[in-house]
């Protein structure tokens, strides 16, 4: 009887435990309201949708994004889809959070971004940020659109990658769900959409989240952008080398 009772209580502890097993990795397969609120916000701001974007900023903070987090958005939006979208997405986010404050409601600040230490090369800087982003060290002698225009590939390097992504307050993660958001909602930047995509998927997102993003943006974008992206992450998934 003695023994029943220590089998039936190791068999209670077991099953629990892959039961939180299951709803963890659950969890990590689905992106969670924060996440959904960034790829919104990203959209709404790239297309100029003041209005949806209103609405999404507030769905934003309500979930938990802070103040900053929000802000940080906004300026990462710009580096691809240029400062009339951005600027207007930061004016309209203004008044959400003054139109929260009369109404009572008191938002999180949230953390300031860190100084960056400038203490070397920024275009070295910006050199290895790409080559963590992308899992392939950047070689030395430039290429394509790089090599036909020199000056592109500094701007990218010293200002994209080393005065943006090293940025903190948002995750490589985050700031490459800003970006393939905005590069769907743009449209017509198959290329880059792939590239960010293949990103995405060595900064930690799963391939499971990335389909779930396009079911996300979907609305948010209409049938032809939507369409258009999934056939650019089926492609990218389709060319990932199996692990």
């Amino acid at each position: 009887m003695k023994q029943l009772k220590i089998l039936s209580f190791i068999a209670a502890i077991i099953s629990v435990s892959l039961f939180s097993n299951t709803i963890k990795a659950q969890q990590m397969s689905t992106l969670n309201s924060k996440d959904k609120s960034i790829i919104a916000i990203s959209s709404y701001t790239a297309q100029g949708k003041l209005s949806e974007l209103k609405k999404s900023l507030n769905t934003g903070l309500d979930t938990g994004l802070t103040v900053n987090e929000i802000k940080e958005i906004m300026v990462h939006t710009y580096a691809y889809c240029g400062f009339p979208r951005s600027i207007r997405g930061l004016q309209t986010f203004m008044e959400v959070v003054e139109e929260r404050k009369l109404k009572g409601i008191t938002d999180n600040i949230g953390k300031d971004a860190s100084l960056i230490a400038n203490d070397s090369s920024k275009y070295e800087r910006g050199k290895k940020i790409l080559g963590e982003l992308t899992g392939t060290p950047q070689p030395d002698k430039l290429s394509g659109y790089s090599a036909f225009a020199p000056t592109i590939d500094t701007f990218l390097k010293e200002h994209l990658f080393a005065d943006i992504f090293e940025r903190d307050v948002l995750s490589y993660a985050q700031r490459e769900l800003v970006t393939i958001s905005v590069i769907s909602a743009i449209g017509d930047a198959d290329p880059m959409l792939q590239a960010h995509l293949g990103i995405s998927l060595n900064v930690g997102w799963t391939s499971e989240q990335l389909k779930e993003f396009i079911t996300v943006i979907n609305p948010t974008i209409g049938k032809e952008k939507s369409t258009a992206a999934t056939a650019v992450l089926h492609q990218v998934l389709k060319n990932r080398p199996s692990k």
